[in-house]
């Protein structure tokens, strides 16, 4: 591997500020301790600091020389609604929230690289470092993007990176095009008569329909997309009834659809939109249907081809040209990231995080990000702002 012995001397420093974020955890737009730590790291390495946009965005500016040319590249501070199980001594102190996806190193990476850039940076240009809060299910990408991003810090391109636990530690993936799926939610809300459990016939038995609504739903990647377009239908919540004897009036049915094509995504949401309907038809009830009642829903995240060319070379000159894997199947999880691909052209690549010991899944109460990577991460930002930028 070709990482700068500067780089490898800064692992202390990145892990101790990853372990920091990883201990105090902060969901979507909450994110003020893990903003402030940042941008004090950043203002003591001597970078221009902004807050503010979207509540706890943080973003750096570092400048030299004289060109004009311009990249950004960005991390997410986020962390979930999940209660850790891990029993370092670094685990959450907050109940009910951790950094279960890695948010934490993505942080520590780039303030490492950023570090590194103030003082031994060879580049010509501007370099805008993005600390982007509510990546999960939240749009906080989009938020940062509304309220002026891309007029206050404009970057010709934009660069972000994820973990992966199923790419190998010291290995990267990344590809040209759709690299992670488009996300929407939907929520409807079956109507009818509620009545005693012993006399269903008086009413409008709610549970049933969701019951076969949820099977339903199966059906449409299964016999209306095509089966070489990629999706999934998952219903991820059923509510209704409060008690033993009664059937209710109502029963809530929620979920996600993700695809790789715009027309796919429409189609999905068509095909949901009309078998609700039809289904509470049958069973002589009324649906209420919405969808992203609390974002915006993701669109696909895709990845320009120079993009991409610049990203492989990248990561080729940091871990050779084995160790990248250039066709990496996309993944069905989503990315505001792609927000920004939507305004500015670049890449989203991933890092392997390994799957060993308690490097599992992402999401998982059991996660934990690898801190032998870190200086990878940094390495490859710096190469990439280097190469990019060249001074």
């Amino acid at each position: 591997m070709n990482i700068a012995p500067e780089i490898q001397a800064l692992q202390a420093d990145i892990q101790r500020w990853r372990r920091q974020i990883h201990q105090h955890p902060e969901t979507a737009f909450e994110e003020a301790a893990t903003a402030r730590l940042i941008a004090e790291q950043l203002q003591q390495a001597g970078i221009e600091v902004h807050q503010g946009l979207a509540k706890t965005g943080v973003v750096g500016v570092l400048r030299r020389g004289n060109s004009r040319n311009s990249i950004a590249l960005r991390a997410d501070m986020d962390a979930l609604y999940i209660q850790e199980q891990n029993r370092f001594d670094h685990a959450s102190c907050h109940s009910g929230k951790m950094h279960a996806c890695g948010h934490d190193g993505h942080c520590a990476m780039l303030l490492g690289a950023a570090s590194y850039l103030t003082k031994h940076g060879r580049f010509d240009g501007t370099v805008y470092f993005i600390f982007q809060p509510a990546e999960e299910c939240r749009a906080g990408a989009l938020q940062m993007i509304d309220e002026g991003l891309f007029e206050q810090f404009p970057a010709q391109r934009v660069f972000g990176m994820h973990n992966f636990p199923d790419v190998p530690a010291g290995h990267f993936a990344v590809k040209t095009g759709p690299m992670m799926a488009s996300f929407d939610c939907f929520e409807i809300n079956l109507k009818g008569q509620a009545t005693h459990a012993a006399m269903p016939h008086f009413g409008n038995d709610v549970l049933v329909a969701a019951a076969y609504l949820v099977t339903q739903l199966q059906s449409i990647i299964s016999r209306q997309i095509d089966p070489t377009d990629a999706a999934v239908v998952s219903i991820t919540q059923i509510h209704g009834g409060n008690t033993w004897n009664a059937l209710p009036d109502s029963a809530v049915v929620r979920g996600t659809f993700r695809s790789f094509k715009p027309a796919v995504r429409d189609q999905l949401e068509n095909a949901i939109r009309h078998l609700s309907a039809s289904i509470a038809q049958g069973f002589r009830l009324h649906a209420d249907i919405r969808f992203n009642p609390e974002n915006p829903g993701y669109p696909v995240t895709i990845n320009s081809a120079a993009d991409t060319a610049s990203a492989i070379r990248a990561a080729i000159a940091v871990v050779g040209e084995h160790c990248v894997d250039t066709s990496p199947t996309p993944s069905l999880g989503a990315e505001d990231f792609a927000f920004m691909l939507q305004q500015k052209p670049g890449c989203y690549i991933w890092i392997g995080n390994g799957n060993a010991g308690g490097n599992c899944l992402l999401h998982n109460p059991h996660y934990d990000f690898n801190d032998d990577i870190l200086p990878l991460g940094a390495a490859y930002w710096v190469t990439l702002v280097e190469n990019e930028l060249p001074g």
